[in-house]
């Protein structure tokens, strides 16, 4: 289940990528340039140094759930 939770994650960024490179080549609206602004927050606001910056640091739980 995490596996799917991950392909999906890099799917999404890799039309995030695509959507940048739309933009700026001016192919695709100012709406597909927003969203990949918000996924890119979204995306560094989850990253390990973010969070540890913002003090919340992962359950056991949540580490268990990644291992297996």
């Amino acid at each position: 289940m995490a596996e799917t939770h991950e392909t999906t994650k890099h799917v999404v960024d890799a039309l995030s990528l695509v959507t940048v490179v739309g933009t700026l080549v001016q192919l695709l609206p100012a709406v597909a340039a927003l969203f990949t602004i918000v996924w890119t927050a979204i995306r560094i606001y989850e990253t390990d140094t973010v969070q540890k910056l913002l003090g919340k640091e992962k359950s056991n739980e949540e580490d268990e759930g990644k291992a297996g």
